[in-house]
């Protein structure tokens, strides 16, 4: 099945119809949803956000078969989140045999758990229709990284990607899990708002390497799942590789570096 077919079979009536295009760049392609609205469906694209914010925030629903969810998020890209993410994960697993761990990657625009986890492949369809994650190492896994090729990347608009989300976390058949790690994006936007308002956290881990900006970042994060009212925060700085814990609870009033001592 073709990338496209197989965007539309995931994507179901919310991708049909958009106006998919693929645009040739540097040997490669680019896969683009996009569609001109006119007078009429604009009005009533306006209509239906009035509507949507009226209604205030969602309620949380657990996604089925799912204890406790953590998440690993980061303010900045490319500090070891997704890294983190895997680790936690099999750690988890090697922990306690009879814990069964599964790993959901919500970056849309740049899946990484494919890669890490060492796996390809379509996902199977239940016969309630839920798509089955991939299973490596022990866990099962799930990623918007199986459903397109892998050096296509996605060039999608906020609506989009939220109807993406909301299929990763309630179309799955996960089976019965005692921990799922989510790989949440880099960021404090549409993805980490959506995650943290729609399902229930038990935990966030914030990732961060040494550098003030970095840091600045990484407060930011934590402060959004502070005031979204996430249990537990847990700040960890990556040095030289190196996973260390700042502390077992934040204070959001200040984030020491914590640096190796001179060998």
């Amino acid at each position: 099945m073709g990338t496209w077919r197989r965007l539309l079979l995931f994507g179901g009536a919310s991708l049909r119809g958009c106006g998919g295009v693929c645009v040739p760049l540097w040997g490669g392609r680019v896969l683009v949803l996009g569609r001109q609205f006119s007078g009429a469906e604009s009005e009533t694209l306006k209509q239906r956000r009035t509507q949507i914010m009226s209604r205030g925030l969602p309620k949380q629903k657990p996604i089925d078969g799912v204890k406790q969810v953590i998440v690993v998020a980061s303010g900045k890209g490319g500090v070891g989140k997704s890294t983190t993410a895997v680790n936690l994960a099999l750690a988890l697993s090697a922990n306690d045999s009879s814990k069964a761990v599964g790993l959901l990657d919500v970056d849309v625009y740049g899946p990484s758990i494919p890669k890490m986890m060492n796996l390809k492949g379509d996902p199977e369809l239940s016969q309630s229709n839920l798509m089955r994650p991939l299973l490596n190492y022990g866990i099962a896994c799930m990623s918007m990284g199986f459903l397109i090729e892998e050096t296509a990347p996605i060039v999608w608009r906020g609506l989009m990607v939220m109807s993406a989300i909301e299929k990763l976390l309630r179309q799955v058949d996960w089976g019965q899990l005692d921990y799922l790690v989510v790989d949440m994006p880099p960021g404090t936007g549409d993805v980490q708002l959506s995650v943290s308002q729609n399902i229930p956290i038990s935990g966030a881990v914030i990732i961060s390497t040494p550098q003030d900006i970095a840091l600045m970042d990484a407060h930011k994060g934590a402060e959004m799942f502070r005031k979204v009212h996430v249990p537990e925060i847990f700040p960890y700085i990556l040095i030289y590789g190196k996973l260390q814990i700042q502390a077992s609870r934040l204070c959001f009033h200040s984030l020491k570096v914590m640096r190796p001592k001179p060998t």
